[in-house]
C-alpha cells in the first residue's frame, strides 16, 4: 500500500473515531416520524390600510425553504421579481375592490393559483353568530347567553379553518360555588358565518370553566377535524340525536351533578353528528376521593390531544389535580375509541404524583424520543402512561413549555404555584427531567405567569409574575412588568412578541420600561373574568403572525383580526409546528394560557427546521 493510501485511510479512521465519539457525547436529535398535519391553503387575507393593501399568505410545513411567490391582483402579477425573503406584500395601487392571489414558484416554475382573496375594509373580519335565547331558571332567575372560549379546526377538508364556539350562560358557576346552571352549546361556523351545526350538552353538565373542555383535532386521520367532549344523559348531537336517557335529571340540591353515567363522546366535524360514545374515563368514584366532599375538586376536568406514537394524534382526557389525579389516553380510529393507557396517581409507586396539576396543561416532546409527553402541572407523564416526574412543588394557575432558553439543549417549563409554603411561587425547569434550573420564593398564592421574548438585550425569552421581570437565566431585570401578565401575541414586523389583554395588544417598550398600546380593538369584549382572554388567539390566516379573535359585546359576532404590518422575517406557519398546533388544541382548557412553538420564536433565533410532517 502507499504512503499515500496509508495516510488517507489513516485521516479517515481519525476522523471516523472523532465522529463516533462526538456522537456519543453530543447525540443527535431523535429524527422521529413525520406527524400527521392539516392540509391548509394559502390562508391568504388582504387588507385595507391607508398605504394601499396589505396582503399576507402561509408558508406551508410541506414547502421547501427555497420556495418564493409571485402575487396577482385581479389576474396582473403585481411583483418583479418572485418574493423570497417574506410572506407578505404591500400593494399601494391596491383598493377595496381588488381580488388577490399568489402562486407559489419551484425551480423557476409557477404553480397553480391559491384561493382568491377579496379585500377586508377593515382589519377585522366579521363571522355573524346565532346567540341562543336565554330564558329563566326554574326559580325564575333570568340568563342570557355569551360567546365563549372557541378553537378551530378545518371540519371539511377545504384548507379552511372553521371555528368551534362555546356559549356561556351568565349563570355558569366557578366550582367552588352551588348554583344551578343553564344549559352549555357549542356551535361550529364556516368563516363566512354559516352555522353548520349546534350541540346542545343537556342538564347534566354543568356550566364553567373547568367542566367542558372540547378537543378539536382531525384524530382518525381522514382530513377532516372531528369534536370531542364529555357528555352526559341529554347530550343532543348536531342532528337532534339525543345521547343516553333524555328525561334523566342528575342534578342535586346544590345544582351539582355528582351522580349518573358520563360520557365521551365524538362529534363529525362538518355535521356534529355523534359518532361514538363510550364511558368517560377517568370515572367519578367516590367523590371524596378527590379532594373533598362536596363536590369541588371531583369536577377539575382538563384535555388535549397528543402524538403518543410520534405520528398520530391521541386524546387525552383527565381529572382532578388538587388531590388524586388521573389522565387517560384515547384512540379515535376506524370509527372507533378505544383507551390506550390510565394513569393515577393514587396506584402504587405514583403517590408523588397526588396534588400537583394545574387549571390547564402542555403537551410536546420534552425528553427527544419522538413521542409527546403531558406537561401537568408540577409533573409530567410519559408518551406511555408512565410518571416522568413530579417536582413536588404543587398546584398553579398558569404554565408556559416551549424553547424558553436556546442556550440549553431542549425545552423548559415556567409555572407559577399557589401554595404560600412551597419554596418557590414561581419556577424555570428543564421540561425532560424536572430538574428546577432556578426559582424565586414568594410566600404567597402567585395567580398569574407569562413568558415571552420582549426584551432583545437578554438572549431567550422573559418571564413576569408577582410584580418581576426576570430573564430565562432567573436574573431579575425589573420590578415594573408589561400590562398583561395574560397573554402573548406575535403581531408586529419584530420577532419579539407582544401582550394580549382585553380588547388591546400592547407592545413592551423594553427602553422606558412601559407598555405602549398597538391595537384596541374598540366594540370587542374578553372572556373569563379577570383573565381577560380572547375566544381564541391563533395562526389561522396569513403569515407566521398571530389572529386575535374577540366576540363583540352584544356577542352577535366574531371579529378576526389579522396584523397589517409588513415583515421580513419568513417562518412556515406556526400551525405546522406540532407544539404549537397542539396549543390552539388546549387553549379552550379551564383557565386558558397562550401557545409555544417547539423552537425559539424571538430575537436572534436561528432559522426553523422543515416541519417533520404529512397531510392526510
Amino acid at each position: 500500500m502507499s504512503m499515500q493510501k496509508k495516510s488517507m485511510l489513516s485521516i479517515f479512521t481519525v476522523l471516523t473515531l472523532l465522529l463516533m465519539i462526538g456522537a456519543s457525547v453530543f447525540p443527535a436529535k431523535a429524527e422521529g416520524a413525520a406527524r400527521q398535519m392539516e392540509a391548509l391553503n394559502r390562508g391568504l387575507v388582504a387588507v385595507k390600510t391607508e398605504s394601499g393593501v396589505f396582503i399576507s399568505w402561509r408558508l406551508l410545513g410541506t414547502e421547501n425553504a427555497s420556495v418564493s411567490f409571485n402575487v396577482y391582483r385581479n389576474g396582473q402579477k403585481l411583483n418583479a421579481s418572485p418574493i423570497a425573503s417574506s410572506t407578505n406584500y404591500l400593494d399601494k395601487g391596491g383598493s377595496t375592490s381588488a381580488v388577490y392571489q399568489v402562486k407559489a414558484v419551484v425551480n423557476g416554475t409557477e404553480q397553480a393559483a391559491s384561493e382568491k382573496a377579496a379585500v377586508w375594509g377593515k382589519q377585522y373580519h366579521s363571522v355573524p353568530l346565532k346567540k341562543p335565547a336565554g330564558g329563566q331558571t326554574p326559580k325564575g332567575e333570568s340568563y342570557t347567553y355569551s360567546a365563549n372560549d372557541a378553537s378551530a379546526g378545518d371540519v371539511d377538508g377545504d384548507g379552511e379553518y372553521e371555528l368551534i364556539l362555546k356559549w356561556d350562560p351568565s349563570n355558569s358557576k366557578d366550582n367552588s360555588q352551588d348554583g344551578y346552571t343553564s344549559e352549555v352549546f357549542i356551535d361550529a361556523y364556516k368563516l363566512d358565518g354559516t352555522l353548520l351545526w349546534r350541540i346542545g350538552l343537556g342538564k347534566n353538565i354543568r356550566a364553567g370553566a373547568h367542566y367542558t373542555q372540547f378537543m378539536v383535532y382531525d384524530l382518525d386521520g381522514d382530513g377532516k377535524a372531528e369534536v370531542a367532549m364529555k357528555t352526559a344523559d341529554g347530550t343532543k348531537d348536531g342532528t337532534g340525536k339525543v345521547i343516553g336517557d333524555a328525561n334523566a335529571d342528575y342534578r342535586n340540591e346544590q345544582g351539582r351533578i355528582l351522580s349518573g353515567p358520563e360520557y365521551v363522546t365524538v362529534f363529525k366535524g362538518d355535521t356534529g353528528k355523534e359518532l361514538v360514545t363510550a364511558k368517560f374515563e377517568p370515572a367519578r368514584g367516590n367523590v371524596s376521593d378527590w379532594g373533598d366532599s362536596y363536590g369541588n375538586r371531583v369536577d377539575r376536568f382538563l384535555a388535549g390531544v397528543a402524538y403518543l406514537d410520534g405520528q398520530r394524534p391521541s386524546l387525552i382526557m383527565t381529572r382532578g389535580y388538587y388531590a388524586k389525579t388521573m389522565l387517560v389516553a384515547y384512540n379515535f380510529r376506524d370509527g372507533k375509541l378505544s383507551k390506550l393507557w390510565t394513569f393515577d396517581s393514587t396506584k402504587s409507586g405514583n403517590e408523588t404524583f397526588a396534588g400537583q396539576g394545574n387549571h390547564n396543561l402542555s403537551i410536546a416532546d420534552v425528553d427527544n424520543d419522538g413521542k409527546d409527553e403531558i406537561m401537568y402541572g408540577s409533573m409530567a407523564v410519559d408518551h406511555d402512561g408512565k410518571g416522568l416526574y413530579s417536582t413536588g412543588l404543587g398546584h398553579g394557575d398558569a404554565l408556559h413549555t416551549g424553547d424558553l432558553d436556546p442556550s440549553r439543549p431542549g425545552l423548559e417549563v415556567f409555572q407559577v404555584h399557589e401554595d404560600k409554603n412551597s419554596p418557590y411561587g414561581l419556577s424555570f425547569r428543564d421540561a425532560a427531567t424536572g430538574k428546577i434550573i432556578w426559582g424565586v420564593h414568594a410566600g404567597k398564592d402567585v395567580g398569574r405567569g407569562m413568558a415571552a421574548d420582549i426584551d432583545p438585550r437578554y438572549p431567550g425569552q422573559e418571564v413576569w409574575a408577582n410584580g418581576s421581570l426576570y430573564t430565562a437565566k432567573g436574573v431579575k431585570i425589573g420590578s415594573t412588568v408589561p400590562s398583561s401578565t395574560n397573554f402573548g401575541i406575535w403581531w408586529d414586523g419584530d420577532l419579539l412578541r407582544e401582550q394580549l389583554d382585553s380588547n388591546r395588544i400592547d407592545k413592551w417598550d423594553y427602553q422606558n420600561g412601559v407598555s405602549k398600546t398597538l391595537l384596541t380593538a374598540s366594540g370587542a369584549a374578553s372572556n373569563n373574568s379577570t383573565k381577560a382572554t380572547p375566544s381564541l388567539q391563533a395562526d389561522l390566516l396569513g403569515d407566521w403572525r398571530e389572529e386575535a379573535v374577540w366576540r363583540n359585546e352584544d356577542s352577535s359576532e366574531l371579529r378576526i383580526y389579522t396584523t397589517t404590518d409588513i415583515t421580513e422575517h419568513r417562518v412556515y406557519t406556526l400551525m405546522h409546528d406540532s407544539v404549537y398546533r397542539l396549543g390552539i388544541a388546549w387553549q379552550n382548557v379551564a383557565y386558558n394560557q397562550p401557545p409555544h412553538t417547539s423552537f425559539f420564536l424571538g430575537n436572534g433565533m436561528a432559522s426553523p427546521e422543515k416541519p417533520n410532517m404529512y397531510t392526510p
